[in-house]
């Protein structure tokens, strides 16, 4: 579990004190689509990824930011997340992410992926997303609430099987900018050669 002070420290810097428990998204809210950026970015790149993957986790801690300052904030391109869950315990977490008030589902990515190395090889991983989701605003009753909703469990299992057949999704982080297919946790310059090419 994530009982270090820096570990509280930076989850709570990352999804923002709470106050008091926040009750979980609706279904509607936590299935509603994941966007950072414009909706009128010329560019739309659609991710594909595991919380349990490590390549995604390094992609999200290393390559991400710098596609988020040069592309993301500046207007130039729009990510979409899509749950991609390999095995039951990150099929949980990405449950925990959507249950999240729709406003802090990246902060929860985020501290999911870089606490990844926490809960998914502990012992008792069930434990250790407890106490990512009360550093989040979650309470214990929220918590089995959400890894109980077996409607929003279909629905991200539907998801990705949908990308697997539909689009040949078969590993992950797995991206499609504007349609260009890029495979793996590739770096920074590899992105910005395909995204630039699509802006153009």
């Amino acid at each position: 579990m994530i009982r270090t002070t820096l570990g509280i420290a930076f989850a709570v810097f990352l999804l923002g004190a709470p106050a008091a428990y926040a009750a979980n998204a609706t279904m509607e809210e936590a299935m509603a689509e994941k966007v950072l950026g414009k909706d009128d970015a010329p560019v739309t790149m659609v991710e594909y990824s595991s919380l349990g993957c490590p390549h995604c986790a390094n992609f999200h801690r290393e390559t991400l930011p710098q596609i988020k300052k040069t592309y993301i904030d500046t207007g130039k391109v729009r990510l979409v997340f899509h749950d991609f869950p390999f095995g039951g315990v990150a099929l949980a977490a990405h449950m925990l992410a959507r249950c999240a008030a729709p406003k802090r589902f990246f902060g929860f990515i985020e501290v999911l992926f870089r606490s990844q190395a926490q809960w998914a090889q502990s012992n008792n991983p069930r434990a250790a997303l407890l106490q990512v989701a009360r550093l989040g605003g979650m309470s214990e009753k929220d918590f089995e609430a959400c890894l109980t909703n077996e409607p929003l469990m279909n629905s991200i299992r539907g998801g990705a099987d949908a990308a697997n057949k539909e689009l040949g999704v078969e590993s992950t982080p797995t991206f499609f900018i504007n349609g260009t297919k890029v495979s793996g946790a590739r770096p920074f310059a590899d992105f910005q050669d395909v995204i630039e090419k699509a802006l153009k």
